[in-house]
């Protein structure tokens, strides 16, 4: 049940089932890849952001806890995401500020994701050098 897609950009991806549904779990499912495109989106907009105030990003990550309705389609419907950051001059308000702006105006996949009616929640972390 594998199937390979190629993107806009000329990048190949394999998509794929679990063994349980006829899959050979070769690759991602298509929903989780959604998920890993928000992360990504906000990802890219919240250091570029960060960057622009001229903040030292020495890491970054974002971990994910997401949740889908129980009946088809099965859309997500909450997703909570958990920004966990380290840089010499990170302060609460800059890294809350990039957040809100990459949520709330720039990023395409969380708005997409909110017009369907999910929920999105998130936390943030400044880990100490």
């Amino acid at each position: 049940m594998s199937f390979e897609g190629v993107t806009p950009s000329n990048h190949k991806i394999v998509l794929d089932a679990s063994e349980e549904v006829g899959g050979k779990n070769s690759g991602p499912r298509p929903m989780e890849l959604f998920i890993i495109g928000l992360m990504g989106c906000t990802s890219m907009d919240v250091i570029s952001i960060l960057n622009k105030m001229r903040k030292n990003i020495k890491s970054f990550k974002v971990e994910v806890e997401a949740e889908k309705a129980e009946e088809h389609p099965k859309i997500w419907t909450d997703i909570n995401l958990k920004y966990v950051l380290k840089g010499d001059n990170l302060d609460e308000k800059s890294v809350n500020t990039a957040i809100e702006l990459s949520l709330n105006k720039y990023c395409s996949a969380a708005a997409t994701l909110k017009k369907s009616g999910a929920k999105i929640n998130y936390s943030y972390l400044i880990e100490k050098e």
